[in-house]
């Protein structure tokens, strides 16, 4: 395992970090115990999870992940080996987060981390992060920006006096952005320098071989500002094990289970995923794997998050970290992209 600074802060994470929103859901607490175990054996020490989880989020599920990892945590007697990171939620209308009033202004904020802290059973997190952003913006593949005046925003400045003070009592010891844009992750930099507030450390994005959107603005960003970046979907729903190809719906999938997930399964994110198993299979090397070893490699990367729902897969995924993807296949891999550049968003 390799580990990395975590931003400009003095934490270091493992290059893999282990996801756990199936917890709860499409897991089992014995199952994620596994995980959690196994994961920990080979030397990954980031863990990242959210309030909102398990997903699909919901009434029955809600903070169930936070409520299983923080039982793993007292049984293991392992929170001071481990760098846990979860998330509040953004603006939202789910009724059973905060009565569908989810925001991230200094109320949601400090409700939301007082859960977080019960359920995991800990008395700090080691990286709070503000799941998607309060304001009108692009994320979550949506695209077209379309610019609304007066939309309803929570101002940056709210949010970062609120972490202030959870960074200021010691519930929090870094703080981090997700589905941020180049826009929003410059903002709350200025912002948090102008007012000597913490800065952000980190932005957890999508990045895979179907979406490297990332490396526009953003990857410049992260290197220049020493932001983390800890990149989700590595395999794009799972698409990039080439599970779904020709139609298949393996059982108990994630994507067979949940037909709303259709992000990555647009014709040209099919055509490109086909063209990158006959390349795995040109060079015998396992699409997973290559996949990953794709996102291990980037050089404005801090930490791939990897997920699973079985051993076997979580095993492999863990094993990406043994490969090094030699430059003709990387230059065939780039011949894909720059037919198939944004398949999916």
């Amino acid at each position: 395992m390799r580990y990395n600074t975590l931003g400009n802060t003095d934490i270091k994470v493992s290059s893999l970090c282990l996801g756990t929103m199936t917890f709860g859901g499409q897991n089992s607490q014995a199952e994620a115990f596994d995980q959690l175990n196994y994961a920990t054996e080979q030397g990954i020490n980031f863990i990242d999870t959210a309030e909102m989880y398990a997903v699909p989020t919901s009434p029955k599920t809600y903070g169930d992940t936070e409520r299983i990892i923080g039982h793993w945590l007292k049984q293991s007697g392992k929170r001071q080996d481990i760098v846990l990171a979860t998330k509040v939620t953004g603006p939202s209308r789910i009724k059973h987060i905060r009565h569908g009033k989810a925001r991230l202004d200094k109320n949601n904020i400090q409700e939301a981390i007082e859960g977080s802290l019960k359920r995991l059973q800990t008395d700090y997190i080691d990286l709070y992060q503000l799941h998607w952003p309060d304001r009108n913006t692009n994320f979550f593949g949506s695209l077209s920006y379309q610019h609304k005046k007066d939309a309803i925003e929570t101002p940056i400045e709210e949010t970062l006096y609120a972490l202030a003070e959870l960074v200021e009592s010691g519930k929090v010891r870094a703080i981090g952005l997700s589905n941020e844009t180049a826009w929003g992750a410059m903002k709350f930099l200025q912002i948090a320098e102008q007012l000597n507030l913490p800065r952000m450390v980190s932005i957890q994005n999508p990045y895979n071989l179907l979406n490297r959107s990332f490396e526009l603005g953003l990857a410049e960003v992260v290197h220049r500002e020493q932001l983390a970046l800890l990149a989700y979907s590595p395999l794009a729903f799972g698409t990039l094990s080439g599970k779904y190809l020709h139609n298949a719906k393996p059982e108990n999938a994630r994507c067979t289970l949940f037909r709303e997930y259709k992000r990555y399964f647009t014709p040209a994110s099919i055509q490109a995923i086909e063209k990158y198993d006959v390349l795995a299979k040109k060079y015998n090397i396992n699409l997973t794997q290559m996949a990953l070893a794709f996102v291990n490699q980037q050089s404005f990367l801090t930490s791939t998050i990897i997920g699973a729902t079985t051993i076997d897969q979580l095993q492999e995924n863990i094993s990406s970290l043994d490969i090094t993807l030699e430059n003709q296949l990387i230059n065939e891999l780039e011949l894909i992209h720059q037919e198939h550049t944004y398949p999916s968003p």
